[in-house]
């Protein structure tokens, strides 16, 4: 008898690395249906996909605003019928895993991370909270709550069957947190890994990201508003830290909003080195560059340590600094680096290699 499968995701809104592992177990699992708390999705790989949201959907000032709607979430995913499926698969990084699970469903977590404004990394997320001149209300309401809404997510995370982290991080986290065990599954590259890599650079780096304040792009353009040099940073969203940025960025920032695949294959293709300031859980936007042969400068912090092999195919900087960030940039500028053999070396994130392990929790 084959067993019935729903995919619960926290959110569609934009594109970013958790949505990359989204598509891989979609594809995986073409007839499950697959729920999310709001879809405002604009990507083609997301078009024609039936996807079902909850009640938040139907209110438009929260619809569009996902973010001041984290304690809604909890009721809307919790409110849920999943009874008619055997296998529950939560995406997630916030609640999507606070679904209700019946004795005879098994719920299986992939966890990009711990929900950054839960735990870890509370006060991180207090300081750069970005609901505007809502920020003071948002901050008050969030401490008031915050041993509730943990009380939430711990509950919900002893309700996981089977927990799969993205890095070994995320499996540090999970075990503090949320006292459980969990299996190491990393991502797949969502693009080919080139088997001959462009040899000859262009004398640019290169950032891509969702413009939060969490992935640091402020760090990059104080940097490279120091240092001259030439830097692209590609982005989909269009936030007000976007728009300050790039008032902010010299010419010699270039900012690239919402490019093509094509065209953000080119930019990672031709790309000296690939800059990769924040601290992350894992960071496929680092081995995608992997991938093209492109060697990283990267915070040495989170996930990141898992993906760069100092001096092999990709060099460190210590503080999250602009004056750190260019002494990563100098010390990288001194070194020669085999691009093929950085390409090469990313095969162990091929989809296959995801596919399989992933296939193999599922069915057993």
């Amino acid at each position: 008898m084959t067993k019935k499968i729903a995919i619960i995701h926290d959110w569609l809104v934009d594109f970013g690395g958790a949505e990359s592992v989204l598509l891989d177990i979609m594809e995986l699992y073409p007839e499950a249906d697959v729920f999310t708390s709001v879809n405002h999705i604009e990507h083609p790989k997301f078009e024609g996909k039936k996807i079902r949201t909850t009640w938040i959907e139907k209110i438009p000032f929260l619809s569009r605003r996902h973010k001041l709607s984290g304690f809604l979430r909890h009721f809307a995913f919790r409110g849920l019928d999943l009874h008619e499926y055997d296998i529950l698969i939560s995406s997630s990084s916030a609640e999507a895993k606070h679904i209700k699970k019946l004795p005879h469903q098994t719920h299986i977590s992939y966890c990009h991370c711990i929900t950054r404004y839960y735990w870890g990394r509370f006060d991180e997320y207090q300081n750069m909270m970005e609901f505007g001149w809502l920020n003071p209300i948002a901050k008050i309401f969030l401490k008031l709550l915050i041993s509730k809404f943990r009380k939430w997510d711990f509950e919900a995370a002893q309700n996981v069957d089977i927990f799969i982290a993205n890095s070994r991080y995320t499996q540090k986290g999970i075990k503090k947190f949320y006292k459980k065990d969990s299996l190491l599954i990393s991502p797949s590259i969502p693009l080919p890994i080139k088997e001959n890599p462009v040899e000859t650079r262009e004398n640019y780096y290169f950032a891509i990201g969702r413009c939060v304040p969490y992935k640091r792009f402020d760090l990059l353009v104080d940097a490279f508003n120091t240092n001259g040099k030439n830097i692209i940073i590609a982005t989909n969203t269009d936030t007000e830290l976007y728009r300050e940025l790039k008032e902010k960025s010299n010419k010699n920032i270039v900012w690239k909003f919402n490019p093509s695949r094509q065209e953000i294959s080119s930019y990672f293709s031709n790309a000296k080195g690939f800059l990769f300031p924040q601290e992350e859980d894992f960071g496929i936007v680092a081995i995608e560059a992997l991938a093209t042969g492109t060697p990283i400068i990267a915070y040495k912090k989170g996930g990141s340590q898992e993906i760069v092999q100092e001096n092999e195919n990709g060099i460190f900087f210590e503080e999250a600094t602009q004056k750190s960030i260019n002494n990563g940039i100098e010390k990288f500028e001194k070194k020669k680096w085999n691009y093929a053999k950085i390409a090469w070396g990313a095969k162990k994130y091929e989809k296959e290699n995801f596919v399989k392990k992933f296939r193999k929790v599922i069915e057993n």
